[in-house]
């Protein structure tokens, strides 16, 4: 997460939605005042111990929120969101990223994430909405960027908050294909069902 009193936004890093390539280029905006907590490349931690204890800069928006009291409405509040189908072969190829499991043998990588032993709650698992909404639903971003037009969006979200764009980089990225090589129609269907509310909310599909 990334809060400028500057510039007066709040930058949510969603993760696995290219969230290091979007810091990387809103620090060089950033002035003494602003803060910003993350536990990868680099370690920073926001000035509240509550969320410092986290030990990792993937925040929600819900979370941030009792800590900055008016200035919460105030500012400009964005994340990037993926599609989930992508963002999951993501996930299986980044978890399976110490030996070949995933290249070997894709489907049985999601079948065990899936089906198998599903992580829960883990961080990087976690639907996107819930690093975005409220305890009822209801959308706390401003602007939502897509991974999918990683670039044009950042642009646009510059512009409103006021700042000059810069290209973007790739950092931490994970390597595998198009995503729509990797499922069957059991795995598409755990997926449609794991992260149904990102894909009504975010008007994603398949």
């Amino acid at each position: 997460m990334i809060i400028s009193h500057r510039h007066r936004f709040v930058f949510a890093a969603v993760p696995k939605t290219g969230t290091h390539s979007v810091r990387q280029a809103l620090r060089a905006q950033l002035g003494p005042e602003d803060q910003e907590q993350v536990g990868l490349f680099v370690r920073k931690t926001l000035p509240y111990p509550e969320l410092a204890r986290l030990r990792h800069g993937h925040i929600g928006l819900e979370q941030i929120r009792p800590h900055l009291g008016d200035a919460f409405i105030r500012y400009f509040k964005f994340a990037f969101v993926r599609n989930p189908y992508d963002r999951f072969v993501s996930y299986c190829a980044f978890m399976a990223r110490e030996g070949d499991a995933f290249e070997t043998d894709p489907q049985k990588v999601m079948r065990h994430y899936l089906f198998e032993a599903p992580p829960g709650d883990q961080l990087l698992f976690r639907p996107q909405h819930s690093f975005v909404t409220g305890p009822d639903g209801t959308l706390l971003a401003d602007q939502l960027g897509r991974v999918e037009t990683m670039q044009r969006s950042y642009d646009e979200i510059c512009a409103r908050i006021g700042i000059e764009t810069a290209p973007l980089g790739q950092a931490n990225a994970t390597r595998h294909g198009d995503y729509r090589g990797y499922y069957d129609e059991r795995t598409r269907a755990g997926v449609a069902e794991l992260y149904a509310r990102d894909l009504e909310l975010f008007g994603y599909a398949f």
